[in-house]
């Protein structure tokens, strides 16, 4: 696919002019020094949620210290400082998606609530009885069980289009599947099971060819790779915290400011109106509209950190450095027998997943964590990934900016442990 080999060149050659500094990155996450069952700490699972820099750490502690206060509602010092900086993290997240404006930036506790606040809202006014949404076979749970609601409430039909034994959309399915009852599509941009990097740009373009609105799940691609949802032109876009080095309970959602505009609030409260009487409500512009409530302010100060501390490295440097790593981490997997791959797309970020022959995923975990390696073992909610390949479970290490060769080392001679006990 042209459009990813074009992106991997540009920035292998501009991660050559800013060499990845991996030892002083290590410095900065505090977590990587633990010991596990007296072992040093080797962690793996950054697909599921990843450590914390320092900087990160600083910023809620800062927060809490010295200018605590609720947002957007008092007069006094401390408010308007608060208030302050959690909008400039709604700034920083604007630049970091490359958003038109920061009133297209939605806080939401994760990528789930930002689905599910779609689903809800443009959803239930979009999607009637006979139409159609569209998904693909490798979604996580959270791009699934939402527009699954949906339809059953309002009687729609879930369309998905398929995968293939690599683990990589086929396209003309999806294409074909696109119709005039397609009310929306909703894709994952990098699959947390696989690592499949889809060609988002050609699919939502597919998409749109049928003026079908788009929405992409960014979780596993924002801490591996540049976005830019104005160059991808797609309609809504989300992402968590918690996978790029933020905390917890804190995400975003990007939608297109005319659709954010058109769309119902999703839940009714304090914060999201511009009057209230008991004889009615207007609410407010977004982003408050979307917003009800005493936000996770510090979450999105501290989440503003991590996109400072992203940028700070530049991810053309670290999509570099991670290929490498991944490239190795495959290599040296494959090469030990009765370890099988799950997934071999052409085009990859971040997960390895494989199963060790004659032993469950669960028991290889386990074993795993004895050594002081952190990996998830269970179906990863994909459950239909899992379906697709003909297993359970697998293991799944994914990797992150902060990963090293000596780990995937430190990780094969655990296989190798996990085999010798199961011989």
């Amino acid at each position: 696919m042209p459009e990813l080999d074009e992106v991997k060149q540009a920035e292998s050659a501009s991660a050559a002019e800013h060499p990845f500094a991996i030892e002083k990155v290590r410095q900065d996450f505090p977590a990587l020094s633990l010991s596990v069952h007296g072992k040093p700490l080797v962690y793996l699972d950054n697909a599921a949620s990843t450590q914390k820099p320092l900087s990160v750490l600083d910023a809620a502690d800062r927060c809490y210290r010295e200018y605590y206060s609720n947002v957007h509602r008092g007069v006094h010092h401390l408010s308007q400082k608060a208030t302050d900086a959690y909008e400039e993290a709604r700034c920083k997240v604007q630049g970091f998606l490359g958003a038109a404006r920061s009133e297209e930036i939605v806080f939401v506790r994760g990528a789930t609530e930002g689905i599910n606040l779609v689903a809800s809202t443009f959803g239930r006014s979009r999607v009637k009885a006979g139409d159609e949404v569209l998904i693909t076979e490798m979604e996580h749970h959270s791009n699934i069980v939402p527009w699954q609601m949906l339809c059953g409430d309002v009687g729609a039909t879930l369309r998905v289009a398929p995968i293939d034994d690599r683990g990589e959309v086929i396209l003309e399915e999806y294409e074909k599947l696109i119709n005039e009852r397609t009310r929306l599509v909703a894709m994952v941009y990098i699959s947390n099971a696989l690592g499949t990097i889809n060609p988002v740009a050609r699919m939502i373009e597919m998409a749109h060819a049928r003026d079908v609105p788009v929405l992409v799940d960014g979780v596993q691609a924002v801490p591996h790779k540049a976005v830019d949802v104005q160059a991808l032109n797609c309609d809504f876009f989300v992402f968590s915290g918690h996978k790029m080095f933020g905390p917890t309970g804190i995400g975003a959602l990007y939608g297109k400011l005319d659709l954010l505009t058109s769309m119902p609030p999703y839940q009714g409260g304090g914060e999201m109106i511009r009057s209230v009487t008991f004889a009615k409500t207007d609410y407010a512009d977004p982003p408050a509209r979307f917003e009800a409530g005493t936000p996770n302010i510090v979450g999105a100060i501290a989440m503003g950190a991590a996109v400072d501390y992203l940028q700070g490295i530049g991810l053309q440097a670290i999509c570099w450095y991670e290929s490498g790593l991944l490239d190795y981490a495959t290599e040296v997997l494959s090469a030990v027998p009765g370890v099988r791959l799950v997934g071999t797309p052409t085009h990859r970020a971040s997960v390895v997943s494989f199963v060790i022959d004659g032993v469950h995923p669960h028991d290889a975990g386990t074993i795993l964590d004895r050594e002081g390696i952190a990996v998830r073992a269970g179906h990863h909610c994909a459950q239909p990934v899992m379906d697709h390949f003909g297993v359970p479970a697998t293991v799944r290490a994914s990797l992150a900016l902060y990963n090293t060769r000596q780990e995937i080392d430190r990780l094969v001679s655990g296989v190798a442990k996990v085999k010798e006990i199961f011989s």
